[in-house]
């Protein structure tokens, strides 16, 4: 009896080794397969992320940016490199990518609009329309950029108010950058009496605007007559100065043009009303 028992406890272990041997020989290459697709894979990721940081880097892009694409190729590449890992084994992958697929559609509609914001900084960072430092003029805003990230541009108005901007508008929409060329236009409007004679008027106005410690002699300023009418003679006061000057230019030459016209006789207009009796 005890015999019988031995025999049997021995066959049965002889049939869980030989289960054993076909399951190795059955999944033993394709686990093996997969150690090394992963540790190959991961290896490769962990190249390209690093390529892609040295070349961020060498273009000067935002380092906001920098971290934010690493860390989007790295996830993209892991996830691939699993689901592919996950094929070499034998497991149906088509679930799973099903299943991301769907998570990222139920994602893209709740964040329908931060994707938008998010794109739309990732563009910006890219292409560089400003930087931080630039006179910007966007979404009828006008004011110096203190900060940009991926989701907000962060821009200080003329009256120190700070105006957070999303990006999607932004990059969809008109951007008018004051600092590009280095020297800003600052466009002035001035009238004058119509009986004044414009050369002296342009002379007086340019005087004045040259005397102004912070416009620039070159380009040299200007004086145009813009229209003539309405009882007046309106003059487009145009100096030039840099964009860390550009507000005082902006109210100290209007001031500087106006106490100029008086000290040399040049009168400014009179309003005036026609009142017709019927």
């Amino acid at each position: 009896m005890e015999f019988l028992q031995i025999q049997n406890v021995t066959q049965t272990s002889l049939n869980f080794l030989d289960r054993i041997k076909e399951i190795g020989f059955a999944w033993g290459p394709k686990l093996l397969s997969a150690i090394v697709i992963y540790i190959i894979g991961s290896w490769v990721i962990k190249r390209i992320v690093g390529l892609t940081a040295k070349v961020l880097t060498a273009k000067k892009y935002d380092p906001s940016l920098q971290t934010f694409l690493g860390s989007l190729i790295k996830v993209v590449l892991t996830i691939l490199l699993l689901i592919t890992v996950l094929g070499v084994v034998g497991v149906e992958t088509s679930a799973f990518a099903a299943l991301i697929a769907g998570a990222g559609l139920a994602i893209g509609a709740a964040l329908n609009g931060s994707l938008g914001n998010l794109a739309g900084g990732v563009m910006m960072l890219i292409f560089k329309p400003f930087k931080v430092g630039d006179l910007v003029e966007a979404q009828g805003q006008v004011g110096t950029i203190k900060e940009q990230g991926i989701f907000n541009t962060i821009m200080l108005s003329p009256d120190n108010k700070t105006v957070i901007l999303p990006n999607g508008p932004v990059s969809t929409g008109t951007i008018i950058n004051y600092s590009t060329h280095g020297n800003l236009r600052v466009d002035l409007v001035m009238a004058v009496d119509p009986g004044v004679s414009i050369d002296k008027a342009r002379k007086v106005a340019i005087d004045a605007m040259l005397a102004h410690p912070t416009v620039l002699k070159t380009p040299a300023p200007e004086v145009s007559v813009l229209k003539v009418g309405d009882g007046m003679t309106t003059l487009a006061i145009r100096p030039y100065t840099a964009q860390a000057d550009y507000w005082d230019v902006y109210f100290g030459v209007q001031e500087a043009v106006k106490n100029a016209f008086d000290a040399n006789g040049v009168a400014g207009p009179i309003p005036h009303r026609v009142i017709i009796n019927k």
